[in-house]
């Protein structure tokens, strides 16, 4: 509750979007402004596109730290900061309306960032997996056959993980492989390489 308390009056935010069953549990200050997703009624709402004057360098998003070593720390992103971002990933790795990308990162973490806006913005497809999918290598197995999945994203020691699984080799959709947050050892690289040899490894 306090880590809560602080990142609302850190944050400075003057519109809560939540849900309901999670609205016992927040800490919501008083005067705040809320929706809850599942029971506003928006019909009542107009549909046309808002006029919101936003710059480049406002602040697309702010994520909060883990506040380990004491107070949670906003690190935020701009607009301008997030679309270089996007654009320098489609130039290098070139998502199509072919592709689809597996949203598994928790949204607390920047890779979800691009999970989330690097396929919308390209035409791809966007597979959002199940909650904790990015810890079981069975799920992800499952998920990434199912969806035809091509792009996903793994820090080097859920990667390692995901290598022990013994179907790792029927990801034949898997085109890209991104890892980063960690040092990436060379021999899980080779082994990725070896066992998804029409992945590439970035």
């Amino acid at each position: 509750q306090d880590r809560l308390s602080y990142m609302f009056e850190d944050s400075g935010i003057t519109l809560l979007l939540t849900q309901s069953h999670l609205r016992e549990t927040l800490p919501i200050p008083a005067g705040l402004r809320s929706l809850d997703l599942d029971g506003e009624n928006l019909e009542g709402y107009s549909d046309a596109n808002p006029n919101i004057d936003v710059a480049p360098l406002n602040l697309a998003y702010v994520i909060y730290t883990s506040g380990s070593t004491g107070r949670p720390k906003g690190a935020g992103n701009s607009h301008q900061a997030l679309v270089n971002r996007l654009w320098w990933m489609q130039k290098a790795y070139g998502l199509d309306a072919s592709d689809s990308v597996l949203q598994k990162t928790p949204f607390s973490f920047d890779v979800s960032v691009w999970e989330f806006f690097w396929p919308l913005m390209t035409g791809a497809r966007l597979v959002v997996a199940q909650p904790g999918a990015h810890r079981d290598p069975q799920l992800l197995v499952d998920t990434i056959n199912q969806h035809g999945i091509s792009t996903l994203h793994f820090v080097p020691s859920m990667l390692q993980a995901f290598m022990t699984h013994e179907a790792v080799e029927s990801c034949v959709s898997l085109k890209r492989v991104v890892c980063s947050g960690e040092a990436l050892p060379a021999e899980l690289a080779r082994q990725t390489l070896q066992r998804l040899p029409a992945a590439g490894l970035y």
